[in-house]
């Protein structure tokens, strides 16, 4: 049993686009079976595709091979700098080249010739580059397979509009492997040596192998779009003249130059055009170009039997022909020797009820461990928290703290602490525990804490907001020395790379200032606590009549005043996010996870006083990023009643 490909369907009818008629559609098994019957009937026309699985590059790739050399011939980019496999690359030259008009449409029937010619202007470079193309082939499965109908005499002539020497090479060896009795002895012709074909059509010399553009050893190849539009007389005139004596068997074809199919359809007119019928080999009924469907219901209507054969590739259907034909044991033997592999094979089914490591990478680091406990200053007059800032700020000291209304607890150094709140009475009264989980004032200590924390000692600042905190990738003052810019620098080369572009700067046209950076949260979620971070792009846009405030922080309660509608960035911001997709994501949340997460090992401490007596704020967090979460119907997703 021969290998086969891809999914089979039983005959259906496809309808035309007028006339009322209908196209019928088989299987590959389905006209192997009916091929098998009377093979000696019907001539083969094999296109570029037919080449493919050979290792010959495809119409296609060859398109797409010109196009490549054109745009960087155009662009003045290097050609290994363009990457013609990547859809992205393909879809920018494509327009590239629109605005240009060097080149038809994408996919219009003259896109090749037009292309090949525009980057190899003289047919001498034209047959060089082809002759290099054809080294790199060597006959396939498919290739053996006709081979040996060829030999044993089952295929009368085969046209070809390809200039490889695979077909007469395949059948030069399967004719060695039969006694010299047997042996067929295929003629070739190309443009240069056509009066060979026409001697074996007045003659009915079988086999015969005509190519119809010329051979890659030929002087006379067929590329371009004035070669094209004419076919060699002589060679013509015996493609037209077998289409009346047998019917056609069309593989790797796609119809797209002229000069073929005025020849096929030529051909329809002689009284008894294609006695066997055509059989049109596509991957689908829908995959046929206009001018092939054009061709097809234009034989139908002549009353010839015309069929569409669903075959997935040319190797694909040769082993529907080799499992239903005879062959003798030496072809055989030789066929099976390069047969495909197969597709499908049994694949053990898992055991496991799901996949063991997540999927998913989350913009968050875990909390290792934080402070439990903060300095207790007690006081004599109710304070907010929004006050105890202001106090902070007013005696110039480097602290977090808050307020539960009857005492204040805070990190840092306990002489700067007991100056800031001697307006309140203010006296150290030891340490206060620290229970997040229940107390939000603690919550909001801990969050103000590790924000401080993560950008000490390094190239970041914070701007920390009531609608939250943000921490920013610091562009540095003039005045900072070499070497200060140089660590700074080192430090965020990272982030460089993995934004691909500027960390800081100024809006186009709008002068304001950006920066990237993340917006931070402290949440607890699977049973530990997280520093969970979003990466954002922060603008610094003024408010009316007043600059927003310079300091690194900027928690005060709001104040009456000009309100500001609308965000100015909006579009900008959303245009320079745009083309940041998953892999760009990835690595933004790698670099930023690894920033946070400090020099020292994850260890970080928000005031950084050693030699102080005071109480710090120390956390230890690690760079490896959370993955997945627990479900949708978890616990955490339920919290807050919601």
């Amino acid at each position: 049993m021969m290998p086969t490909h891809g999914h089979r369907e039983g005959v259906h009818n496809k309808k035309s686009n007028g006339g009322g008629l209908t196209i019928q559609t088989l299987s590959g098994p389905q006209f192997a079976t009916a091929y098998c019957q009377r093979p000696n009937q019907l001539a083969w026309l094999l296109g570029a595709g037919a080449s493919a699985s050979a290792g010959i590059p495809t119409g296609y790739a060859m398109i797409t091979d010109f196009k490549k050399r054109l745009f960087c011939q155009l662009s003045g980019m290097k050609l290994r700098e363009v990457d013609a496999n990547d859809p992205l690359w393909i879809a920018r030259i494509d327009i590239f080249l629109s605005t240009r008009s060097v080149l038809p449409p994408p996919n219009d029937p003259t896109e090749y010739a037009a292309a090949f010619e525009a980057v190899y202007p003289t047919p001498e470079a034209r047959r060089n580059y082809i002759e290099d193309a054809i080294k790199k082939g060597t006959p396939s499965f498919a290739h053996r397979v006709l081979a040996s109908l060829i030999t044993t005499r089952r295929v009368p002539c085969v046209f070809t509009t390809n200039f490889d020497p695979l077909v007469e090479t395949g059948a030069t060896v399967t004719d060695q492997l039969m006694s010299a009795s047997e042996r067929a002895y295929l003629t070739v012709a190309a443009l240069d040596n056509a009066e060979r074909a026409e001697r074996c059509l007045r003659e009915s010399s079988w086999p015969l192998l005509a190519k119809v553009h010329g051979d890659f050893q030929s002087l006379h190849l067929k590329n371009t779009n004035e070669e094209l539009q004419s076919q060699d007389t002589q060679i013509r005139s015996v493609l037209t003249g077998a289409c009346g004596r047998f019917g056609l068997v069309v593989v790797g074809y796609s119809g797209r130059d002229a000069s073929v199919m005025e020849a096929l359809t030529e051909a329809l007119s002689q009284p008894n055009a294609f006695p066997s019928g055509i059989y049109w080999v596509a991957r689908s009924a829908r995959s046929v170009l206009p001018a092939v469907t054009a061709f097809l219901e234009a034989a139908s209507a002549a009353g010839i039997s015309v069929t569409i054969v669903e075959s997935q590739t040319f190797d694909e259907l040769a082993a529907d022909i080799a499992d239903g034909i005879d062959l003798p044991k030496p072809l055989l033997d030789h066929v099976l020797q390069s047969r495909p592999a197969e597709v499908l094979r049994s694949v053990p089914l898992p055991t496991r009820e799901s996949r063991p490591f997540p999927v998913l990478q989350c913009s968050a680091i875990p909390v290792l461990s934080m402070p439990k406990v903060a300095r207790r200053i007690a006081i004599n007059t109710p304070v907010t928290t929004a006050r105890v800032r202001e106090l902070l700020k007013e005696a110039e000291v480097w602290a977090v703290a808050a307020s539960n209304g009857r005492e204040i607890a805070a990190f840092g150094p306990d002489e700067g602490l007991l100056r800031a709140f001697e307006p309140v009475g203010g006296q150290l009264a030891g340490t206060v525990e620290l229970h997040p989980e229940r107390d939000s004032w603690a919550l909001g200590l801990l969050y103000d804490a590790l924000t401080r924390a993560v950008c000490r000692n390094q190239p970041l600042f914070a701007r920390m907001r009531r609608a939250g905190h943000y921490v920013l990738a610091a562009q540095g003052s003039p005045k900072e020395s070499r070497e200060a810019s140089e660590r700074r620098n080192a430090r965020l080369l990272k982030l460089k790379q993995a934004y691909s572009a500027a960390l800081f700067g100024t809006v186009p046209k709008q002068g304001f200032l950006f920066n990237e950076g993340v917006q931070l949260r402290l949440e607890r979620a699977a049973d530990r606590w997280w520093c969970a971070f979003e990466p954002t792009t922060h603008v610094d846009v003024p408010w009316p009549d007043k600059a927003e405030p310079g300091a690194d922080d900027d928690t005060s309660e709001p104040q009456p005043g000009p309100v500001r509608r609308g965000d100015p960035v909006i579009d900008w911001r959303r245009e320079l996010w745009a083309n940041r997709y998953n892999n760009v994501w990835a690595r933004i949340v790698a670099a930023w996870a690894t920033m946070l997460a400090g020099e020292e090992n994850g260890t970080l401490r928000a005031m950084g006083t050693p030699g102080e007596a005071g109480v710090d704020a120390v956390f230890q967090v690690s760079p490896v990023t959370a993955w997945s979460r627990p479900s949708h119907d978890h616990d955490y997703f339920s919290r807050g009643g919601r």
